[in-house]
């Protein structure tokens, strides 16, 4: 059986996005062996990020063990409602002996919650990298791509300044690159806030 890998995103039909985000859809449901390969995901909807989550189980089962329980957590009536969902999904029909597999999370951040008075809105500077890494990618300098996908790499801005420049001092570099980063992703409209407000800052804070 050929596995699938699950990375640092999940993508999610856009009329779960609310149930995702009130808790009533814990659960995403993938055909075959899927694995994840980070604990911590965004949860995308409707062609943006809606939140940041932590998987917290994952189950594989035959297609005929599937119950009205787990298709009420992952926002069906019915697991018979889900498996047509499924083949409508997949482009063919289902045989009850294959495998899925049943991904848990937990919202740990919704970004329909974010702080637009806090430096990075209540993100966290990894959350920023991911986000710009999928929806920046092709419009970022070579220089801020580079310091993207180190963050990405060593999960620490002070990590990250000594790969880049050999020395913490230049740590402003860094940041100054999220916060340019976090700006185009509020223009472009992939995240958003009650209101644009200006974040004018000390690129050297």
């Amino acid at each position: 059986m050929r596995i699938k890998y699950i990375r640092r995103h999940i993508m999610i039909k856009k009329e779960f996005g609310e149930h995702i985000l009130s808790g009533k859809k814990t659960t995403t449901i993938r055909l075959g062996k899927v694995v994840p390969k980070a604990r911590e995901v965004i949860i995308h909807s409707g062609g943006r990020p809606i939140a940041k989550a932590v998987i917290t189980g994952v189950t594989y089962k035959h297609v005929y063990e599937l119950t009205d329980e787990d298709a009420r957590k992952d926002g069906y009536d019915s697991a018979e409602q889900l498996i047509k969902d499924l083949e409508k999904l997949y482009g063919r029909s289902i045989d009850l002996g294959e495998i899925v597999t049943v991904i848990e999370f937990r919202i740990v951040k919704r970004f329909t919650d974010l702080n637009e008075y806090d430096i990075y809105m209540g993100l966290t500077p990894i959350d920023i990298a991911m986000l710009s890494n999928r929806y920046l990618k092709y419009e970022l300098s070579d220089e801020d791509l580079k310091i993207i996908n180190t963050i990405l790499r060593y999960k620490s801005i002070r990590i990250a300044s000594l790969k880049l420049f050999g020395s913490l001092s230049k740590r402003w570099i860094i940041r100054r690159t999220l916060r340019l980063c976090l700006d185009r992703l509020v223009e472009k409209g992939i995240i958003w806030t009650k209101s644009v407000v200006s974040r004018g800052r000390d690129v050297n804070g």
